[in-house]
C-alpha cells in the first residue's frame, strides 16, 4: 500500500466507516500493529508500487444502506409525504387530549348536574398539576404525567359509576360496601333484557372503562410534552390561570349557579376518603346497636298478646313510595284507587289507619328495607345486612315464631334461587317463585303477578280449614322496576295456573321502548302501583275476616327517573282490620283514617316500627 493511499484514508472524513482498531480495518501483519500502512517486504524481491487509483484498498464493511422510508417520521413516511395532513392530525390530537383532560377534571358525578357552565370553570387541581409538571426534571416529569393521567382516569371512572348509582339509588357508589350490588345489577339486566342484553351491557362497560383509563393517560403525557416544548408560554398561562382562580374564589364569581373557580376533584376525593373510613368503622358501630334489644328478655307468653288468634300479614309493595301519592302527574289516579279501596273495605267491615315511614334506601335494595322493618335496626348497606342475618338478633317474624302461637310463612315470588336468609327470619315455610303453582310468563323482572301471588297464598295457607293462626311476610313484586310489561286485574275465578297471563303479557308494553321516554316510565310505574294496591285490597275484601290483620307498606321510593328530583325516602304504611280493638291499640299513633296518609301524618324511621308495634300489641299496649 502506498503512502499516497494511506494519506487519502486519513483525510477521508468518513474513513469508510472504519476506525484504526476496527476488525474490519485490515488484516494484521506479523510484527506490525493491525492497520499499519507499511509492511516489511521479503529480501531480494523486487516490488512495484501501484498507482494510487489502482491500489487494492481494503476498507471496512459499510453499514447497510437505509431505505428512504425508514428515515421518515410517521407510518411508512406518511408524515413527510402529507405534511399538511400530518400537521392537522397532530393539532387535532392535541386539542382532543386537552378536551379530554379538562372534561375529566370538570365533569360532575351526577348526570343532572352536567350543564354547559360545568365546563367553563377553572379547576384548581389542573392548575397545580400543570405547575408541578413544569418544574420537575425530565424523568420524574414523565413518571408524574403517566401516574396523574392514570389517576385522573380512575377518578373519571368512579364519577361514571356514581352517575349510575345516583340514577338508581340516588346516592354515590360506596367503595367499601357496594361491590356486591354489581352482581345484582347484572342479574337484573339478564332478567329484564335477556342474556344477550346482559353480555352486551357488561362488555360495553368494560370497554368504556379501559378506554377512559388509557386515553386519559395518553392525553396527559401528550399535554405534558406540549407544555415542556413551549415552556415560557405554558408557565405564563399557568400563572395567569392560578391568579384568576384565586381572584374568582375570593370574589365568589359564578357562571350561572356554578362557581367559576372549583376544587371539585379535591372535595370529591376527600369525601371518598371519609366514606371509606366510615365504611370501615360501620361494622363496629352496628354491632353495638344490634346488641340492644328491649324485648330480648321478654317471656314468650307476654309477646304480642293483643294479636293472639289473629292472622297477621306484613305485606311489602315493591317501590310504593310517597311520590305515587304526592306527584301531581300520578296523584289523581292513585288517590282514586286508594279512596276506592278505603270505601270498598269499609263496606266489607274493615277500618284502616295510615302513616309514613322513612326507608333506609331508595330506588333499589328492597331486602335492606325489609330487614330494617323487621329487625328494628337501620340496615343501610350490604355489610349490615350480612352482619344481621348471621347474628342472633330477633326480628318481628322471629318474635311471632317465639310465641308458638302462629305458623310463620313467607310468600316471596321474587326469590328464584336459594335464600338461606329465610331461616334467619324464622319462617316455618317459604313459598318462592317455584312453589306457588304459577305456569304463566315472567313480566320482565317480575316472576309472578301480584294477584296470582295473593290467590296462591289463599290456596296454600290462608284458605285451609282447621289451621292455626298465620303470620305471613308477603312481598308483592309486580311494581318492581322496569314496570313494563305489567299485568292487569282479571276475575279471580279465571286465574287458574297463571297461563292466562301469556296473552296479557303480549298486550303489554315493551320495556326497551318505554325506557326511551321518562314520561312513559312514570306512567307505567303508576299503573303498576295501581295494580299492586288493587290486588291486595280486592284479596282482603274477598277473603279477609274478623281475624285478619293486614299491615302493608312500600319498601322504598322508585328510581330518580320516576321521582323526578325528589330525594325523599318516605313510603306509606297502612294497618287494616275488622276488629276495632286492633286499631284502638294504635289510636295514639296519630295515623290518618283510610288507606292514604295525610301530608302531615306522623313520619318515623322504618327501624322504629318493630318496637312501637310490639309495644302497642304487648300486655301494656
Amino acid at each position: 500500500m502506498s503512502l499516497f493511499t494511506r494519506s487519502r484514508q486519513q483525510s477521508d472524513p468518513t474513513g469508510g466507516g472504519a476506525k484504526p482498531d476496527d476488525d474490519a480495518g485490515g488484516e494484521a501483519v506479523a510484527g506490525k500493529p493491525n492497520g499499519d500502512p507499511v509492511a516489511e517486504e521479503p529480501a531480494g524481491e523486487d516490488t512495484d508500487v501501484p498507482e494510487p487509483e489502482e491500489a487494492p484498498e481494503k476498507t471496512p464493511e459499510a453499514a447497510p444502506e437505509e431505505t428512504p422510508d425508514a428515515t421518515k417520521p410517521g407510518w411508512f413516511g406518511w408524515r413527510r409525504r402529507y405534511p399538511r395532513t400530518a400537521r392537522g392530525v397532530r393539532v387535532g390530537t392535541t386539542v382532543l387530549a386537552g378536551a379530554l383532560v379538562f372534561f375529566a377534571l370538570l365533569v360532575p358525578n351526577q348526570m343532572e348536574k352536567i350543564e354547559f357552565a360545568s365546563f367553563v370553570r377553572i379547576p384548581a387541581e389542573g392548575v397545580l398539576l400543570a405547575g408541578l409538571l413544569l418544574v420537575l426534571p425530565p424523568r420524574p416529569r414523565r413518571i408524574a404525567a403517566v401516574v396523574s393521567g392514570a389517576f385522573l382516569g380512575l377518578v373519571t371512572i368512579l364519577k361514571f359509576v356514581d352517575m349510575g348509582f345516583y340514577q338508581v339509588l340516588a346516592r354515590p357508589f360506596d367503595l367499601v360496601l357496594d361491590w356486591i350490588l354489581i352482581e345484582n345489577a347484572t342479574d337484573f339486566l339478564r332478567e329484564t333484557f335477556g342474556r344477550t342484553g346482559q353480555v352486551l351491557a357488561v362488555v360495553g362497560v368494560i370497554v368504556l372503562f379501559v378506554a377512559v383509563l388509557v386515553l386519559t393517560t395518553l392525553a396527559m403525557v401528550r399535554l405534558t410534552n406540549l407544555m415542556v416544548g413551549h415552556r415560557p408560554v405554558a408557565a405564563r398561562t399557568t400563572l395567569v390561570l392560578g391568579t384568576a382562580w384565586i381572584t374568582a374564589m375570593t370574589l365568589g364569581v359564578q357562571v350561572g349557579s356554578v362557581p367559576f373557580a372549583t376544587k371539585g376533584n379535591a372535595e370529591f376525593i376527600g369525601n371518598r376518603v371519609d366514606q371509606v373510613q366510615a365504611g370501615l368503622k360501620d361494622a363496629r358501630v352496628f354491632r353495638k346497636q344490634a346488641a340492644v334489644d328491649a324485648f330480648a328478655k321478654t317471656p314468650p307468653d307476654q309477646l304480642l298478646t293483643g294479636l293472639r288468634g289473629k292472622d297477621v300479614l306484613f305485606t311489602f309493595i315493591e317501590s310504593y313510595g310517597r311520590v305515587a301519592i304526592d306527584d301531581p302527574a300520578m296523584a289523581t289516579r292513585i288517590d282514586s284507587v286508594l279512596k276506592e279501596g278505603t270505601s270498598s273495605l269499609k263496606a266489607a267491615g274493615f277500618e284502616s289507619r295510615s302513616g309514613w315511614l322513612q326507608s333506609p334506601v331508595t330506588g333499589a335494595g328492597s331486602w335492606l328495607a325489609h330487614s330494617t322493618f323487621l329487625s328494628g335496626l337501620w340496615i343501610k348497606n350490604q355489610q349490615r345486612y350480612r352482619s344481621l342475618t348471621t347474628s342472633d338478633r330477633m326480628t318481628l317474624t322471629n318474635y311471632f315464631g317465639k310465641t308458638k302461637a302462629w305458623r310463620t310463612v313467607g310468600v316471596v315470588p321474587g326469590v328464584r334461587r336459594a335464600w338461606p336468609e329465610g331461616k334467619y327470619f324464622g319462617l316455618d315455610h317459604i313459598y318462592d317463585s317455584e312453589h306457588l303453582g304459577y305456569h304463566g310468563p315472567y313480566f320482565s323482572w317480575t316472576p309472578v303477578p301480584d294477584q296470582f301471588s295473593m290467590e296462591a297464598f289463599q290456596r296454600l295457607e290462608h284458605g285451609k280449614k282447621d289451621r292455626e293462626p298465620i303470620m305471613a311476610e308477603i312481598i308483592l313484586a309486580s311494581s318492581h322496576n322496569p314496570w313494563s310489561p305489567i299485568a292487569r286485574m282479571i276475575d279471580w275465578e279465571d286465574l287458574g295456573d297463571g297461563s292466562v297471563f301469556h296473552q296479557i303479557k303480549k298486550e303489554g308494553t315493551n320495556p326497551t321502548e318505554v325506557w326511551k321516554d321518562p314520561e312513559k316510565v312514570r306512567t307505567e310505574y303508576r299503573k303498576a302501583i295501581e295494580y299492586s294496591i288493587r290486588s291486595l285490597t280486592e284479596w282482603l275484601e274477598r277473603y279477609g275476616d274478623e281475624d285478619t290483620v293486614l299491615v302493608f307498606l312500600g319498601d322504598h321510593q322508585p328510581v330518580p327517573t320516576v321521582t323526578a328530583g325528589d330525594t325523599g325516602k318516605d313510603v306509606p304504611i297502612t294497618i287494616v282490620a275488622k276488629d276495632k280493638k286492633v286499631l284502638d291499640r294504635v289510636a295514639d299513633w296519630g295515623w290518618t283514617d283510610g288507606l292514604k296518609p295525610a301530608d302531615n301524618a306522623p313520619r318515623w324511621g322504618m327501624d322504629k316500627f318493630r318496637d312501637r308495634f310490639m309495644t302497642a300489641y304487648g300486655p301494656q299496649g
